[in-house]
C-alpha cells in the first residue's frame, strides 16, 4: 500500500440520500476524518452509492475497516475496505 492508500478507505453501499457531511460524522468515530468524497454519475448527477473517506493517519483508516465494515448506516450495511488509488 502506498502512503496515501493507507489513510483512505472505500465506502460502499451508501444510502442514496446521504451527504458527505453525514458520512464524515459517522466515520469520525474511527479517527480524524480529513476528507469525504461521494461519487456521482456524470450524466445523471445521481449518487452511485459509494465514496471514499480520508483519515489523518493510517490508524484511523485501519480502525474504520475493522469496526465499520458491515455496520448499519442509514438502514444499509456498509462495505468498508482500504482504497486502491493507483
Amino acid at each position: 500500500m502506498g502512503s496515501r492508500g493507507d489513510h483512505s478507505v472505500y465506502v460502499g453501499n451508501l444510502p442514496y440520500q446521504t451527504s458527505e457531511e453525514a458520512v464524515g460524522n459517522h466515520f469520525s468515530q474511527a479517527g480524524h476524518v480529513t476528507n469525504v468524497k461521494i461519487v456521482y454519475d456524470r450524466e445523471t448527477g445521481r449518487m452511485k452509492g459509494f465514496g471514499f473517506c480520508d483519515f489523518a493517519d493510517a490508524a484511523g483508516a485501519s480502525n474504520a475497516v475493522n469496526t465499520l465494515n458491515g455496520a448499519d448506516f442509514g438502514g444499509r450495511q456498509l462495505r468498508v475496505n482500504y482504497a486502491n488509488r493507483n
